[in-house]
């Protein structure tokens, strides 16, 4: 019983609690000190209420948003000067040409297609198939990063606006971001989506000259890309507003769907974990977490069961994990060391 003894020690050493304070007072200290620790995890002391900035979120997503921005902005560059280069073989109504061609790549890109500007060779047909699905690929890529960059700025704000009128520390908002991070992109997405909403149906009815009905029309038209083209951009301002609209207004629309997928899946988890938090334990129950069956629980065992009822971990997943940590203990004591790292990597080359 090898792999049972391994397992209980290793959780066993986890759960006891340690008869040594003081010992783990400095290792706490140690950590909070750590150079490699983000040192906005650590709280202000002069300034309890001031909001955390999560310094690995901003420094994981930055480099891929300025990565897209480069992507996206080659890819506009050369649609506009291909979709220049044949301007005469694209019919529709028109305005300026680099325009009209950076215009009519983001309305390829994003699949809106209003039919104000078509292909009208087997040249042009041809290109924009291949630009409709490097476009898709592209935007899907950048907006994703960069309405996700930008959410998650916002999120430590709605967490302090949340908490106006409480003096909470900065552990206490990250605690509470992280519990409800989903709840506040969904909800910071829907307020951005609505604000988009009303921006463009505005924007239709001051510069396009539409009406209130057929400006709303064209919006919802818009942002789900289903583009009828009766109604569009069609003056050079509002193709030049259009180019920066469209992108993000069918982008938000997405991740919308997604975040409300995302709570959705969340609180069902919730309600899982409450479930098998708060049922009553019984003798079925006791036998199926008895792992090692020796007739007892421990709580390693314990543990395991309901990580598993949960859904947390699967045993296809411990018994992978236990198969490394019985390679890593080469003395087969229960525990690793780091003379058994190194027994183990100079055996395994």
């Amino acid at each position: 019983m090898a792999h049972d003894d391994a397992t209980n020690t290793m959780f066993t050493a986890l759960l006891e609690p340690s008869s040594q304070p003081n010992k783990i007072g400095s290792v706490k200290r140690r950590v909070r000190r750590s150079a490699s620790a983000p040192i906005d995890f650590i709280p202000q002391e002069k300034d309890d209420c001031a909001v955390p900035r999560n310094e690995s979120i901003f420094f994981n997503v930055h480099p891929s948003f300025r990565q897209a921005s480069l992507i996206l902005a080659l890819y506009l560059g050369v649609g506009a000067i291909c979709f220049c280069l044949v301007k005469d073989q694209i019919k529709g109504r028109k305005t300026n040409e680099i325009l009209d061609a950076i215009y009519f790549c983001v309305i390829t890109m994003t699949t809106v297609g209003y039919g104000d500007l078509v292909p009208d060779s087997v040249a042009t047909k041809l290109l924009a198939c291949a630009f409709v699905f490097t476009g898709m690929a592209i935007i899907g890529f950048f907006l994703s990063k960069s309405a996700d960059f930008l959410v998650e700025k916002q999120e430590a704000l709605l967490v302090k606006c949340l908490h106006l009128n409480k003096k909470v520390g900065a552990l206490e908002l990250m605690k509470e971001l992280e519990t409800n991070r989903v709840k506040y992109k969904f909800f910071i997405n829907l307020g951005l989506l609505l604000l988009l909403i009303a921006v463009g149906t505005v924007f239709l009815i001051r510069v396009e000259k539409l009406s209130f009905v057929d400006s709303f029309y064209c919006v919802c038209a818009t942002i789900t890309t289903l583009g009828y083209g009766d109604k569009s951009f069609s003056t050079k301002v509002g193709r030049i507003f259009a180019i920066f609209w469209i992108l993000t207004s069918t982008i938000c629309l997405g991740l919308f769907f997604l975040h409300l997928a995302e709570l959705t899946s969340e609180r069902k988890q919730r309600s899982i974990i409450k479930w098998v938090l708060t049922r009553k334990m019984t003798h079925v129950d006791l036998e199926a977490a008895d792992i090692d069956d020796d007739g007892v629980v421990s709580a390693t065992e314990f543990i395991l069961y309901k990580l598993k009822e949960m859904g947390k971990v699967q045993q296809e997943d411990i018994v992978l994990l236990m198969k490394e940590f019985e390679d890593l203990d080469v003395d087969q004591c229960g525990t690793i060391s780091t003379s058994d790292i190194t027994l183990a990597y100079m055996d395994g080359n």
